[in-house]
């Protein structure tokens, strides 16, 4: 496995999305696990220990709920839920669990990539600090801004960048600013207890 690229568990129990999605991540640059169920999950989650985990909601077995309790007693991976179901309960559910992101199917890959980019980097800052003091921001800020945008505006990632680009020169400020600050406000926003 590249030791550079970030590690992604992804669990589906449909075998066209864990395909989809997996193919869509390593085009990405993302190292890829896959499992197409939850007791297989597990013993990748313990194995290769990675960054975050894609869950299925709903899964004969083992469910996704089952696994993402497993991952957050036991493990220092981060997960986000995928699911066909948009309703209150279930996102409540998923929030209470600590998921870093929900992700409705039918999937859309170039929207995805940047979530997971996302939740990657919300991974990172819970993660202790490696022994060389905290890396640097500024990139890796504007690519979770990009996909903060990306979700909230349901932009594609090109127009996000844009719109991102355009508000710091509206507000005089530097884009990797800016890009600092709406991470910041949206780490803020997510560790508000619900």
């Amino acid at each position: 496995m590249n030791d550079t690229a970030p590690l992604v568990l992804v669990v589906d129990d449909d075998r066209l999305v864990l395909a989809t999605l997996c193919a869509g991540l390593r085009q990405a640059g993302i190292e890829v696990l896959e499992a197409d169920n939850g007791d297989e999950a597990i013993l990748l989650a313990r194995r290769h220990k990675p960054q975050l985990a894609i869950l299925d909601m709903r899964m004969q077995g083992k469910s996704g709920m089952d696994v993402a309790r497993y991952l957050a007693a036991n493990t220092r991976t981060g997960f986000m839920f995928l699911s066909a179901f948009n309703d209150t309960d279930t996102i409540s559910e998923a929030n209470r669990l600590g998921a870093l992101g929900y992700l409705v199917k039918p999937l859309d890959v170039k929207q995805i990539v940047p979530a997971v980019h996302a939740a990657l980097a919300q991974t990172a800052e819970r993660a202790p600090p490696p022994a060389t003091g905290l890396a640097a921001r500024g990139p890796r800020d504007e690519q979770v801004a990009v996909g903060i945008l990306m979700e909230r505006l349901r932009l594609d990632y090109d127009r996000a960048q844009d719109a991102l680009r355009n508000q710091a020169r509206i507000e005089g400020a530097s884009v990797e600013a800016l890009a600092t600050s709406m991470v910041e406000a949206a780490n803020r926003l997510n560790s508000i207890p619900r």
